[in-house]
Formats: C-alpha cells, sequence, structure tokens
C-alpha cells in the first residue's frame, strides 16, 4: 500500500495541489485524467521521488518499490538492445548474492534464538520471494519475450541502442520496468510510441501486472481495457472513481449535478437567513434570535461548486501561399540504414490540395519518409519538391525541434518574422494555447509534454506553409484539445501530411492514404473511414490483425477461385483442434495449480520449523531443513513459472 498525505505543490502564488490524498493498493489500475496542465506528470514525478512537493507526505509499505516510465527519455547508452533491457536484473544479481552471503552465516552461526538471527531467517524468506517474483530462472527467456511484445524483432535484439529512436528507446525503458515488476507503475503516456499490435499485447500484460498501475493516458480505449479506477484532477483536488473511463465520465455528471444541487440549496438557505438576520437583528424583541442564527450561519461549512475547466486552444492556421500542382513526386525512392532496408522504389505523386494520411505499422517507415521531405535524412532516388512548396513541420519527439534551455516567449520570438514584432501580438498568441502570464517565463525542459506540442504548434503558426507534416500530432495532447487542432486542420487550406494511429483524429481530415507495408506504399483513395471499410473492418485494431485474412474475404465478394475458397471448412478444423487443445492445457493448469497448493504448504510447515529455536541446537538436522526450505522455493517457483506460461496460453486461445 502507497499513501499520499496531504500533498500540496506550490508555484510562485499559484497552488498546483492542495492537500490531496489518497491510497494506492495493491491490483489498483488508477487511470489519472484532468486536462493538459493539471499536473499529471508532476503528481506521477512526485510520487518517483523526482521531484519534492511544498508540503505533505508519502508513504510506502515496507519492501515497496516504484518504477517510473516519463514521457521523455534521454538514453546514450551503446549497449545492444538485448544487454540493455537485461540490466533490468541487476537487482537479481544483487539478491542472488545476498542469498548466498545469508546461507554461509546460517551455516557457522549458533545464536539461533537471537532476534538476528530470526531476522536472517525472514530476510532470506523474502530474497527468495523477490527473485521468483522477478523470473530469474528464464531472464534471458523473459527479456526476448518481452521485447518482442513490444515489437522488436529477432534481429533487433543485437543492434546498439544508438541505432533506434527516442520512441523505441522509450519501449526497452518500458521493457526494463515491466521484468523489474516494481509493487507500482508509475506510466506517462505509455503508449505514445507504440504500435497496435503492441498496445494491445501492453494491454493484457497490465491487467495481468502482479502490482498497481497508476498510468497517464489520452487513448480511451487503453484506459477502458485496463483501469479500475479514475483519479481526475481539476482546479488543485482530486475526485477519485472506482470505475474505468467510461464510466467515471458517467460518474462525473452525476457528481456535478448533485454538488450543483446542493450548492443551489445552501445559497437559498443562507439568502433566506440573511434576510431574517437582516430584517430582525435592530429589533429588541427578535435581537437575541437574529444573534443565534448569525451564530449557526456562520457554522455552515460552504459548498464550493466545480466548474467544470472548459479553457482549450484556439488558433488557426496562416492562408496557404499557391504552390505548384505537384508538391511531392518520388520515383524509384530508397532508403536504408546500412543494410537495413526500410523503403524500396517508391513511386508516388501528391498534388496540391491533397490530404494524406501516413498509416502502418511504427518500424515501417512512416516517420523516415517524413525525415526524407523534411531533409533531415538523405534520400537514395529521387524525391522532388514542387515549386514554391514552403513546408512545416510538426516532429513527434518534440524535444529534438525545441531548445530547452530557451523560455516559452523566447522559443516564439526566435523564429517570428517581422509581422510578429509586437511582444503583445506573440503574448496574445501564447495565451490563444493556454500559456499564461506566469507560463510564458519558463523555460522549454520544464515544461510537460502537453505544453511542448502545444508550444510547437503555436510555433508552427507564425509564416504562411502550404505544406504541412503532422507526425503524431496527437501523442500530448487532451481529448478537448485534440478536438480543436482537428477543426482547424479541417480549415486548412493547404496540402497536408498527416502520420497518426488515432482513427477518430483522422476521421474526415483526409483523402488519401498511403499504407506502409513490405518496404513499399499502397495508395488508397478516400478518407480513414473508407480505407477501413475497404479493408471489412471496423478499427485499426482489427486492421492490424486481420490482414491476413484480406484475400480470402475479396475472393469470397468476387466469386473468384483461390486457394482460400476453403477458408470456412479450414476454420471449422482449427476450431476443433483448438478445443482439444483448450482441455489439455486447462487439465494441465489444474494439475499445477495442486502442485502449487502442495508445495505453498510444505514451506510454510517448514518455515514453522525454522521459528523453533529447538531445531538449531542439532546443526545437521537445521542445515538439511534450511536446504529443504530452499528446494521447496525452487520447485515453487518453476511451478508458478509454469502456471503462469499456461494461462498466456490458454488466453491466447
Amino acid at each position: 500500500m502507497i499513501s499520499v498525505a496531504n500533498l500540496s505543490v506550490t508555484f510562485g502564488s499559484r497552488d498546483l495541489f492542495k492537500e490531496i490524498s489518497f491510497v494506492m493498493n495493491a491490483k489498483d489500475r488508477i487511470g489519472l485524467v484532468g486536462k493538459n496542465g493539471v499536473g499529471k506528470s508532476t503528481l506521477l514525478k512526485i510520487l518517483a521521488g523526482h521531484q519534492p512537493p511544498t508540503k505533505g507526505a508519502i508513504m510506502t509499505g515496507p519492501g515497496e518499490t516504484i518504477g517510473y516510465l516519463p514521457q521523455e527519455i534521454s538514453n546514450d547508452s551503446t549497449k545492444t538492445i538485448m544487454d540493455e533491457t537485461m540490466t533490468a536484473f541487476d537487482e537479481v544479481l544483487k539478491m542472488e548474492q545476498e542469498i548466498e552471503s545469508i546461507n554461509e552465516q546460517l551455516a557457522t552461526r549458533e545464536d539461533y534464538e537471537s532476534d538476528d538471527y530470526m531476522e536472517m531467517i525472514n530476510r532470506l524468506s523474502d530474497c527468495h520471494e523477490r527473485v521468483h517474483t522477478l523470473g530469474a530462472g528464464k531472464m534471458e527467456s523473459e527479456v526476448i519475450k518481452t521485447l518482442k511484445g513490444l515489437g522488436f524483432s529477432d534481429a533487433d535484439m543485437l543492434r546498439p541502442m544508438t541505432e533506434f529512436s527516442g520512441g523505441w528507446q522509450m519501449r526497452v525503458e518500458l521493457a526494463k520496468l515491466l521484468l523489474q515488476k516494481p509493487s507500482l507503475l508509475l506510466l506517462d503516456e505509455p503508449t505514445n510510441h507504440l504500435d497496435i499490435e503492441s498496445i494491445l499485447w501492453l494491454e493484457q500484460v497490465f491487467i495481468n501486472y502482479p502490482g498497481a498501475l497508476l498510468m497517464v493516458s489520452h487513448d480511451r480505449a487503453f484506459l477502458d481495457n485496463v483501469t479500475n479506477r479514475t483519479i481526475e484532477i481539476v482546479f488543485g483536488k482530486i475526485y477519485d472513481y472506482k470505475a474505468n473511463y467510461t464510466k467515471f465520465f458517467e460518474l462525473r455528471e452525476e457528481r456535478l449535478e448533485q454538488q450543483q444541487n446542493a450548492y443551489k440549496n445552501q445559497q437559498r438557505y443562507i439568502a433566506q437567513q440573511e434576510r431574517f438576520i437582516e430584517r430582525f437583528k435592530a429589533k429588541a424583541s427578535k435581537a437575541t434570535q437574529a444573534k443565534s442564527a448569525q451564530k449557526q450561519l456562520d457554522k455552515v461549512e460552504r459548498i464550493e461548486f466545480d466548474d467544470l475547466d472548459n479553457s482549450s486552444i484556439q488558433f488557426h492556421f496562416p492562408k496557404a501561399p499557391r504552390s505548384g500542382d505537384v508538391v511531392l513526386r518520388a520515383e524509384q525512392l530508397n532508403k536504408s540504414y546500412g543494410t537495413k532496408e526500410i523503403l524500396k522504389n517508391l513511386i508516388f505523386d501528391i498534388t496540391r490540395g491533397e490530404r494524406v494520411a501516413f498509416v502502418g505499422k511504427n518500424g515501417m517507415g512512416k516517420s523516415t519518409l517524413v525525415k526524407m521531405i523534411n531533409g533531415e535524412t538523405d534520400a537514395q532516388g529521387i524525391l522532388k519538391i514542387g515549386h514554391n512548396v514552403e513546408i512545416g513541420y510538426y516532429a513527434q519527439i518534440q524535444e529534438k525541434t525545441l531548445n530547452e534551455n530557451r523560455t516559452v516567449i523566447q522559443t516564439i520570438e526566435d523564429v517570428a518574422t517581422h509581422e510578429w514584432t509586437n511582444q503583445a501580438r506573440v503574448r496574445g498568441l501564447l495565451g490563444a494555447f493556454l500559456f499564461g502570464e506566469e507560463e510564458i517565463d519558463k523555460k522549454v525542459k520544464v515544461l510537460s509534454g502537453g505544453e511542448k506540442s502545444r508550444l510547437a504548434l503555436a510555433r508552427m503558426l507564425l509564416r504562411p506553409v502550404n505544406l504541412l507534416i503532422l507526425d503524431e500530432p496527437t501523442n500530448h495532447l487532451d481529448i478537448a484539445s485534440k478536438e480543436v487542432l482537428k477543426e482547424a486542420l479541417l480549415r486548412y487550406d493547404g496540402t497536408l501530411i498527416l502520420v497518426s494511429h488515432d482513427r477518430d483524429f483522422l476521421q474526415g481530415l483526409t483523402n488519401k492514404t498511403f499504407e506502409f507495408t513490405n518496404k513499399r506504399i499502397v495508395e488508397h483513395y478516400g478518407d480513414i473511414q473508407v480505407f477501413l471499410d475497404s479493408h471489412a473492418v471496423e478499427s485499426f485494431r482489427d486492421f492490424e490483425t486481420s490482414k491476413d485474412k484480406d484475400k480470402a474475404l475479396k475472393s469470397q465478394a468476387f466469386g473468384k477461385s483461390s486457394p482460400n475458397d476453403n477458408a470456412v471448412k479450414d476454420d471449422q478444423n482449427q476450431k476443433k483442434e483448438q478445443d482439444k487443445e483448450l482441455k489439455k492445457l486447462k487439465n494441465e493448469l489444474k494439475l499445477e495449480e495442486d502442485t502449487i497448493e502442495r508445495l505453498e504448504k510444505e514451506i510454510a510447515g517448514i518455515l514453522v520449523q525454522l521459528q523453533d529455536p529447538e531445531l538449531f541446537k542439532d546443526e545437521a538436522k537445521s542445515k538439511l531443513v534450511v536446504k529443504k526450505h530452499d528446494d521447496l522455493k525452487q520447485q515453487l517457483a518453476k511451478s508458478m513459472k509454469h502456471w503462469e506460461e499456461l494461462g498466456v496460453q490458454l488466453e491466447g486461445l
């Protein structure tokens, strides 16, 4: 259990939090929600010990551990992906050394009845338990399984960290945390850099995670599938709902309605009492009653009504100057990094006014092509930028485009044209992006991910462009800000390239889709919904998992023969095989559960013996009992591991 007691954070005269308190229990799955800038990331940093509160305390139980994944990291490691992830088991190696040291001491000491001796026995048991939890017996296989779940291939395992982007390095940090299994995981936008398949895998990991989770995320589906509790931050206070994200909205509306009714009733009562007091306080016969009414009124605890924070960014893109008819042209365009081929023989045109969505799994080359267009990396082949094309570029990772040592207002002034020399106009622009007078002098390095995103968007408005390229622009934006950005893009009159996995955001924004697959691009006309409908799916998740069935669906639709004509019959046969496998797995799972129960009972019995001082008067017997205890713990660890593996297989079926 981890408790937060009367926590307050003050910046200047502004209270970010005001004496908030809550408790996180084991198995809690908490979504931390609220508008950008209310302090979600700050709260995670404080809980992780990376930033002190102004006042208040955070209390953790004995043996509790906390793991923290920030929105952004800077990892300069030159190790391979595999070796860097293996550092997650540094604790295991230390624990194993401690177990060996304790066993050596127990074999030579004779103060069996001392408190110190019993503390060593308890510590030995704790170490064994922790080593088992961390999966020491299969460290390498656990690392590979976790990295693959997060999208790394076998070939990636021996590649150095320096070859991977910040988003992929974030996956390594997440893998290390999952392998360390802290009591509480603090996660700040964990899905920002993941593709759909990795998000689905991570959902299952979090659902079965042995500890507690507290996460900030703007992915509604992810929160609904994982969380069982929602904490909302509003005007420095928190409201705790024992519900997932969707149910939280319903409960919040009910709370606000009840609060508003209670507030109105109390205001009506106060007004009545004040009228009575004012009317009779000067009359001798009623003065005593008036004074009594005043005392009662003074004791009333005033209800505060929480108006929802409806502030949101407000902006529109400048009118796009006219470009040539062909904005981009690629002919035999290739891209490789060393021996790794990313894109091969691309041929396409993007014409003036087109609005193109780049979709596909991570690692398929979407961001690579964007960087080639923007001149950040070289192009192998022909990539022509059209006549009079002015590019506006929003990068996926903002710390690479913003100088972290400049302030908010300096970031705007550094790129402002002569039209923006009026500082009042610059401040007005920043105000439209929710940067008030207190925020404009903050340095970029202290801004949250959402604030950096808003600042980067504001900077894009300083000059007119006719080719707007946005690479995952919604990653750090709250839901309200996403809607405002979408409205601004709908009004934008230039050419648009949009990289996103957010189907709701893409809907209606584009008229062409570039599907990145197998090093190539497949062009689809129409918006994202037309693209999805053409694949007979309802969401990106279905698209990513049903791609292999595409040919079978098409052949059925047009009545053409193909090797997949017998797909239905094959599915029926496969179902029978799955049923047999399911029954077999359930039987194995039951046997393993019986074994675990037996081993736990035996271990409990031995712990009772180890607490008896008489045992240690016979040195040979005590050594046998300690050895048997260790052997049983190892057997239990193996059984638990096998039970977990069977559970994963069962879920898969």
